[in-house]
């Protein structure tokens, strides 16, 4: 009786010989075979327990790492399950002897009482709720600075990857795209199934050439190599040219394209870099195209803007679609690179069809275009609706600055 009493004063330092007897009335001495569960992560149990003589191992389940996590070791002279009982709440944790443990178990009534009446227990209780917390918050830290190098280190690792099999894969589609052209060439007029074999090959090649080029824009962007030669430059020439270069794609699937400035001033020129401004929107232009039902419209709108996160005065271009929106919480990922909203097992390499799919390239292209720029890019959205299209609105926001 007094190496528990003595127990129970170095759990709870501070408390009298008189009161750690009194507490022992409230108690009751099991002894548990080790691998015991003793409390269950989720379940609602009403047992406080102070280790006698033994070990027990704290756990706790991640979801998203679909892994039992240990926390740590608890000895002799320590207590667990009391966070449970002050609040009211399901077990946060498991805990299993990993031997022969003996303990001492209060129940939720009695362990309650003695809390409520024993400001010694009670400051112990807290003193030691913040240091195991801080114990935690020191484990999770060290936890995500180490899940955020290895990140580091995989997502270095995959842009190397990327770059050397976009090199690797471009020169070898550069002669079967030089080969494809020479064979249309040669390929008798009045063979329709050989000339439309041959346009075939071309449109393959031209296709894969622009998903490796991708590849490397979005290196480049990452690495933070992308070279921007700025030029004065008029939007509404390079939106005209991106356009055009999906016409026949847009008559074939019945898309109405309105074009409109909404200011009373001429439109400014930008500095910016005139390539890269088309692939800018060429992109979103090709993401409006994809995510709009046939029959929709497509309005895009400059503007000039004021906008003290660019510095000031600044051209406003709005790509707003009649699609089928994206949700809230896809929303946060758009310009994410290889992000897919949709089902991966419904892709499409088709970069006009509807809702087909793609690299998830694209957007993450766009938005490293506008950064370099010093610019602005956002989306907005209701949600998204297949069956009543809300339609998704793009806005890039580029600073005019100094044409020279």
């Amino acid at each position: 009786m007094n190496n528990r009493i003595a127990l129970i004063q170095q759990a709870f330092p501070g408390l009298s010989e008189e009161r750690a007897s009194e507490l022992m009335n409230h108690v009751q001495e099991n002894s548990y075979a080790g691998d015991t569960v003793l409390c269950k992560e989720g379940a609602v149990e009403d047992t406080f327990y102070l280790i006698v003589d033994g070990q027990v191992a704290i756990s706790k389940w991640l979801d998203f790492a679909q892994e039992e996590r240990f926390l740590r070791h608890s000895n002799a002279g320590d207590f667990f399950g009391e966070m449970a009982l002050i609040n009211d709440a399901p077990r946060g944790a498991t805990v299993k002897t990993t031997q022969q443990t003996t303990v001492l178990e209060m129940d939720r009534e009695s362990f309650l009482n003695i809390i409520s009446s024993s400001p010694v227990v009670a400051l112990a209780m807290v003193r030691t709720t913040i240091d195991r917390m801080r114990w935690n918050d020191k484990m999770q830290f060290q936890e995500l600075r180490e899940t955020y190098e290895a990140l580091q280190k995989l997502d270095g690792a995959k842009l190397d990857f990327i770059e050397v099999a976009a090199h690797e894969l471009r020169t070898p589609l550069t002669v079967v795209q030089g080969y494809a052209k020479v064979l249309d060439l040669a390929a008798p007029t009045d063979d329709p199934n050989l000339r439309e074999a041959s346009m075939g090959l071309q449109d393959g090649v031209n296709r894969m050439l622009e998903v490796v080029n991708a590849m490397l824009d979005v290196s480049k962007i990452d690495s933070e190599m992308l070279k921007v030669s700025p030029v004065p430059v008029l939007p509404k020439l390079i939106v005209s040219q991106a356009l055009y270069g999906f016409r026949s794609a847009i008559d074939a699937r019945s898309i109405e394209i309105v074009e409109r400035h909404e200011a009373s001033e001429e439109m400014p020129f930008i500095h910016a870099d005139p390539v890269l401004m088309n692939k800018l929107f060429y992109q979103l232009i090709s993401n409006a195209i994809k995510y709009t039902p046939d029959h929709g419209t497509i309005e895009i709108i400059t503007r000039v803007s004021t906008d003290e996160r660019i510095g000031g005065r600044g051209l406003e271009v709005i790509i707003k679609d009649s699609g089928v929106g994206i949700s809230e919480y896809h929303m946060k990922n758009v310009f994410a690179k290889f992000y897919q909203a949709g089902d991966v097992s419904l892709h499409s390499s088709s970069k006009t069809a509807f809702m087909g799919g793609g690299p998830g390239l694209g957007l993450a292209i766009a938005d490293g275009i506008v950064r370099a720029h010093s610019g602005l890019i956002w989306a907005d959205s209701e949600r998204f609706d297949p069956e009543n299209p809300p339609g998704t609105t793009f806005h890039v926001l580029l600073p005019v600055g100094d044409t020279g």
